[in-house]
């Protein structure tokens, strides 16, 4: 973990992603889902995806500017809680906003959503 820096649940941060053929890569938004003594306790977080393509919406939480605490969000935006990873807190560039409470549990209830035995 870098000195002084504390990543929390909520939090969106900015992660290099490479390109399929691995020649480049592009900073892409991802908000943390686990929670905050996971993160201190590990050199990991788990993260789900966000992306700026509002369709497929079934495990998506949409989110606006107004749904953040802290930062700026430049579109209107989908959090995917079916593309969930768990990344070093190495790769993090920058801390890039943080959603409010209310868009955290919606993302939280998609989650179980995804993992419980619903149809």
């Amino acid at each position: 973990m870098r000195f002084g820096t504390m990543h929390k649940q909520g939090d969106i941060v900015l992660i290099p992603v490479p390109f399929s053929d691995l020649s480049k890569r592009k900073q892409r938004p991802v908000l943390i889902i686990s929670n905050d003594y996971y993160n201190i306790m590990t050199e990991d977080i788990v993260v789900v995806a966000i992306t700026s393509q509002l369709k497929d919406l079934d495990y998506s939480v949409v989110i606006e500017p107004k749904d953040l605490d802290e930062g700026q969000l430049k579109v209107t935006s989908a959090i995917r809680a079916d593309k969930i990873y768990t990344l070093s807190k190495d790769i993090i560039r920058k801390k890039f906003g943080q959603v409010n409470i209310r868009i955290l549990e919606d993302v939280q209830t998609k989650v179980k959503n995804l993992i419980n035995n619903m149809r």
